[in-house]
């Protein structure tokens, strides 16, 4: 092994071992060694059941989801993670093995989640005259759920929800603005704990209905060497091109981000084999470990599966969940196709040149190898596209096939090998158990995640959500690009010390509503689910905000470099998805809003893409040669005309007229800018590729 292929495995491993720690703790010692996994593998097994097998109501289904993973996170989880502590005290941090007050706390947490379900019909028989046990229960409950999310996500999501509670709380002792009737402690504990409005809201119906089975998949794809495969397939298909690592970089991070509600774990899953090939190829390790934060992060956009906070999104807009996937169709088109093409202008400045294709798998040898993972995926797609079936049904029929094409595979490679049919079932076996385990390690994040950000939608319904409302008003007035902004930044904040799920449903409980009503009052009337995936996708961005962003701190690792850079090169990079929610939702055509035709979403797909290359171009400085401020003011004429095609319009008055309101007419102009802007530099082309 090289010199220079041992710090980039080295960077490997501490990437891995930092998401492990992060999202699934490192308690592997003692009976954590077989507790964890088997507590983890029945959960899975359990939520299998639900489709076909075993028939139960909401509430039972929300409480053991809940029960399941309040557990798990106390047994994954130490007290402490960092700080140094004294002898008698070090149980707290005890990161390999479980300390008995954890087992302790594991049992009565999860005894406290049961509650509701256990005495279910005495509770709805005294729905508002709660007894004081039912008091003690649900108040032990959100201090319970308030420090399992402390030690799986941090202390940000606790200390968001703690001062919704103390809000509430204390309302009427807070300036005018902000006041309003306090809630009594009993309607405080009864709304967030003993009904289905806080904790058992819809975001852990959501989370254990749907969201849980597609993260159980994406656990099993990756188990069974899915991920491995679309990054081979990636570098194969792409590795030749000018930057070729890098595009197959963001390739194989979109495929993998279909089946992955984590930026984290796409780092790390396609990050150890493109990062040290971009290092190899030329690329310097920050811009490297940069475009691999960068495609990682936005996985979350792709359609068919998106993240977990797309499901909550169904539920929150009342539309089937495909009606999300239409809507995020485009937009998820135009970042990854950004995001390439900047990579193809890196390697132009760079003068870089792709691998020579002796040194890459070949591409059909390498397709063959894993068609197996691409049947259930194309399975997934027809039952949600085509039969319209709903997404849990259709995730589990997905499950099966794909635990059936890793059997046949398994058995055919085993064969062929002549190790036999006994061994291939064995294989297949410990795969299958593994992707148990590891969905259910997926899951107990965002399950706590969903739940306590349930208790900031339960106290929001409760009065202070109108309070909210009042104070963006007054620092907005009737600005929609004031609140849009206003949204994007907190978001950005919130970000940075919360999942994508949880900030997601967050922010839309506070803003999404004001966003729609003062859209509207501006004469922008937009859908509601354009607000939503406004929100969505700042949340996302999140993740590779310097200074937390935590998908950049895993990527530096592989990288061996500054992750504070590595999140500012990121950003820098996804300045192209920044700017897609605002082009969105003034322009609802990227959403496909009462478009259907096929020609016509072709057509605005088609715009969409060459508004995008030339936003891209811009940001970068370079498009077939250096830009020149004249060529870089064609560049942004572009984007606005493609993206944005009405925005003079609503700019200047004068112009409110036909055919000046025609979209097509500023389409038209902005292919026309962008030409012009390939045009000046064509004559330049050879002297900036020598150069």
């Amino acid at each position: 092994m090289s010199q220079e292929e041992l710090p980039a495995e080295a960077g490997a491993v501490e990437a891995h071992r930092m998401a492990e720690e992060m999202e699934y703790g490192a308690r592997t010692q003692g009976p954590a060694r077989w507790l964890i996994p088997v507590l983890a593998a029945l959960w899975s097994l359990f939520q299998l059941s639900l489709p076909y097998f075993v028939i139960l109501n909401d509430v039972t289904i929300r409480a053991v989801h809940l029960v399941f993973a309040i557990a798990l996170v106390y047994l994954s989880f130490p007290a402490i993670k960092k700080l140094p502590l004294p002898k008698p005290l070090r149980f707290l941090g005890e990161k390999s093995r479980i300390p008995w007050p954890d087992y302790v706390l594991a049992a009565v947490a999860a005894l406290a989640a049961a509650y509701f379900l256990l005495d279910y019909e005495g509770i709805a028989a005294r729905t508002g005259r709660p007894l004081p046990r039912d008091i003690i229960a649900g108040a032990a409950l959100l201090v319970f759920l308030l420090e399992a999310a402390r030690r799986a996500l941090g202390p940000a999501l606790p200390i968001v929800a703690t001062l919704f509670l103390l809000y509430a709380t204390f309302a009427e002792h807070m300036p005018m603005l902000l006041a309003f009737k306090a809630v009594p402690l009993d309607r405080l504990v009864g709304q967030l704990t003993l009904s289905t409005e806080g904790v058992y809201g819809v975001p852990l119906y959501v989370s254990a209905s749907m969201v849980y089975l597609f993260v159980l998949l994406g656990a099993m794809l990756d188990r069974t060497g899915g991920g491995e495969y679309f990054v081979k397939l990636s570098i194969s298909a792409l590795g030749r091109f000018r930057g070729g690592p890098a595009k197959a970089a963001v390739l194989a991070s979109g495929f993998t981000g279909m089946v992955s509600g984590s930026s984290i774990a796409n780092v790390v899953t396609t990050g150890t084999f493109t990062i040290p090939m971009m290092k190899r190829s030329g690329y310097p390790a920050q811009k490297a470990a940069a475009i691999e934060v960068a495609s990682s992060v936005n996985g979350q956009l792709m359609p068919p599966i998106m993240g977990a906070a797309a499901f909550i999104m169904a539920e929150y807009c009342n539309v089937p969940y495909i009606e999300v996937v239409r809507a995020a169709a485009i937009p998820a088109l135009l970042a990854y196709v950004g995001l390439l093409y900047i990579t193809h202008l890196e390697a132009c400045k760079l003068g870089l040149k792709g691998v020579p294709r002796e040194d890459l798998p070949p591409f059909w040898a390498t397709f063959r190898s894993g068609i197996h993972f691409l049947v259930p995926l194309g399975l997934l797609v027809y039952l949600l596209t085509v039969l319209r079936l709903s997404p849990e049904i259709s995730a589990f029929w997905a499950i099966g096939a794909l635990a059936a094409m890793v059997l046949l595979h398994n058995l055919w490679s085993g064969l062929r090998a002549g190790d036999g049919a006994q061994a291939a079932l064995k294989k297949t076996a410990v795969e299958l158990w593994e992707s148990l385990v590891s969905g259910g390690k997926n899951m107990m994040g965002i399950g706590v995640a969903v739940a306590a950000a349930g208790i900031i939608v339960g106290v929001v319904s409760l009065g202070p959500g109108q309070a909210i409302t009042e104070i963006v008003y007054s620092v907005a007035g009737d600005n929609i690009y004031a609140i849009l902004f206003m949204t994007a930044v907190a978001s950005l904040l919130l970000g940075m010390g919360l999942p994508t799920t949880a900030n997601y449903i967050v922010m839309a409980s506070l803003t999404a509503s004001v966003i729609t009503s003062l859209a509207e009052k501006a004469g922008f009337p937009a859908p509601i689910i354009a607000a939503h995936l406004f929100v969505f996708y700042f949340g996302i961005l999140a993740d590779d905000t310097p200074p937390v962003g935590l998908a950049a701190y895993a990527g530096a690792a592989i990288a061996k470099t500054d992750p504070i850079r590595t999140g500012i090169q990121a950003f820098t990079y996804d300045m192209r998805t920044a700017i897609l929610p605002f082009m969105f939702f003034f322009n609802t055509d990227l959403l496909l809003i009462d478009i259907h035709s096929p020609l016509m979403i072709a057509a605005v797909a088609g715009c969409g893409v060459v508004g995008m290359l030339a936003f891209a171009a811009l940001l970068q400085g370079y498009t077939l040669a250096p830009n020149r401020m004249h060529e870089g003011l064609l560049l942004l004429a572009a984007a606005l005309f493609l993206l944005q095609p009405l925005i003079l319009v609503r700019i200047f008055e004068v112009l409110q007229t036909a055919p000046f309101e025609n979209k097509w007419v500023w389409r038209a102009a902005g292919v026309a800018c962008y030409a012009a802007a390939l045009g000046l530099q064509w004559p330049r082309r050879e002297k900036a590729v020598a150069a």
